[in-house]
């Protein structure tokens, strides 16, 4: 359903222009990620120092946006660790319960704390006239994602559909894996740990793949998103009465991609960036703007989120063989997701936008006994299911109600003008559309040619690339997140 394209509002929203004044491979998170990958690689026969190598680089990480994680996320994952052994050795239904309800409690809990409760004690100051307390215990970190993939662990001992680890370094290093701290994708803490078991060797193609994947992320980060949202997306959400019905509307269709393209290139970088150390994290992305429907879209788009709200959260609501229980655990879900996107009700609005989606897609299904049309009415309902996601986004992107209001009413004006679309700018967006709809066999295909190449075509491609890159980051790009890392 992470970020930026983002999961919470801070990650969603790219910030004001700053130009990047280190190169590009230079910046603090690629020294950090080679530092790992050179100490890592000689300890991996000795399960212990990997464990701690990774482990080290997770609390780093984490220290580097604010010295209080070192703290809290320890304390949290030590009593997570604790839970689970409860959960391995107890036999005791009652006892089961206990300990899977403490640790959804506390680490919701340490999400409300941190990210939701100004939004709670502003909207209770509205509701009761009384004026609106302070709230201190903010962080610049949500940890969105750390709780989603930690709760993984004590759910699915709890469902007994794993069989869980004594090793406390292990749950510790899977808890808290850096490359998804900020964007996912949300994995498994099970799949972590299973894979930090076993013996790992990165070869010369698995290492050219995951090089490729981070390229192409910096590409869709840095090339289009960025470039999309500062030179024209980023104005328009910020003042829409200013630009044409036709400039606005352009607006939104570009977002749809830059939210995607952000998106997905953290997913490539964080996926890139755990297979250098020996690790396969889930695929996140699938040209969702492909989807035939709404149901078909959240199978394609942010993957990882989209299982999760399945497995943990829809399917713990009772009633789903009842008639109607099924599609209000289907409005419920995803309006709880988009609250986990960020505190505010256009968050709250858009997944309930979504959850009323997949309500009617499952009506449909059921009422005609088809999953998917044939012919010309299959282009029809990817053409309505795009243009459903792309109104969504508006909720989604506005920095509030009255702006998405003001969006509505500048593309119902039907104005005319395209002043403030740019030669270049038209580019990238045709760019970033013909891209999304490539086959996959073609992006499949480039990537074992960029593995299978000699390393001084690689290193040279790369240098092209990062020289390209440093370039559009210097003309008003909107800078690499991982350069606040």
């Amino acid at each position: 359903m992470i970020t930026p394209s983002r999961h919470s509002r801070d990650q969603s929203r790219p910030s004001s222009k700053v130009s990047c004044k280190l190169p590009l491979f230079a910046s603090p998170y690629f020294v950090f990620l080679a530092a790992v990958f050179l100490l890592y690689w000689p300890l991996s026969r000795i399960r212990l120092l990997t464990l701690s190598v990774i482990l080290f680089a997770n609390y780093f990480f984490y220290a580097k946006w604010d010295l209080y994680y070192l703290a809290l996320i320890p304390a949290v994952s030590s009593c997570d660790f604790v839970f689970g052994l409860g959960l391995q050795y107890s036999q005791r239904p009652l006892v089961r319960r206990i300990l899977v309800s403490a640790s959804i409690l506390m680490n919701v809990g340490l999400l409300a704390s941190i990210k939701y409760m100004p939004f709670f004690l502003h909207n209770w100051s509205l509701a009761t006239g009384r004026a609106e307390p302070r709230w201190h215990w903010t962080l610049p970190l949500s940890l969105s994602f750390y709780v989603f993939q930690a709760l993984t662990y004590t759910i699915d001992l709890y469902r007994r559909d794993i069989k869980g680890t004594r090793s406390y370094l292990a749950h510790l290093a899977a808890v808290s894996f850096f490359p998804t701290t900020l964007a996912g994708p949300i994995t498994r803490v099970s799949t972590l740990i299973d894979q930090f078991e076993k013996p790992k060797k990165l070869d010369a193609a698995d290492g050219g793949r995951a090089l490729f994947l981070i390229a192409l992320g910096l590409v869709k980060k840095l090339l289009i998103a960025d470039f999309l949202g500062s030179n024209l997306v980023n104005r328009v959400f910020d003042t829409p009465n200013l630009y044409s019905g036709t400039e606005v509307l352009i607006a939104v269709y570009a977002y749809t991609l830059q939210i995607y393209y952000d998106f997905s290139g953290y997913t490539d970088i964080a996926i890139g960036s755990a297979m250098l150390l020996g690790i396969r994290l889930p695929a996140n992305f699938n040209r969702p703007y492909a989807a035939e429907n709404v149901a078909d879209f959240w199978r394609r788009w942010h993957i990882t989120l989209s299982n999760w709200l399945r497995d943990y959260l829809y399917f713990s609501f009772p009633g789903k063989r009842t008639v109607v229980m099924p599609y209000i655990a289907l409005f419920l879900t995803m309006a709880i997701g988009g609250l986990w996107h960020g505190a505010s009700w256009n968050f709250v609005i858009w997944g309930a936008l979504h959850g009323l989606g997949l309500a009617v897609v499952r009506w449909w299904q059921k009422r005609t006994g088809t999953a998917k049309a044939q012919g010309v009415w299959r282009y029809v309902n990817i053409f309505v299911t795009f243009h459903f996601v792309v109104f969504s986004w508006i909720f989604f992107r506005a920095p509030n109600l009255e702006t998405v209001q003001e969006i509505l009413q500048r593309i119902g004006s039907l104005s005319i003008s395209a002043a403030n679309i740019s030669a270049s700018f038209a580019l990238i967006l045709t760019v970033g559309i013909l891209a999304h709809y490539l086959p996959k066999k073609w992006y499949d295909w480039s990537s074992t040619a960029f593995a299978r190449a000699p390393f001084y075509v690689q290193a040279a491609g790369l240098a092209l690339l990062v020289t390209g890159l440093q370039y559009v980051a210097e003309t008003g790009a909107t800078p690499f997140i991982y350069n606040k890392f």
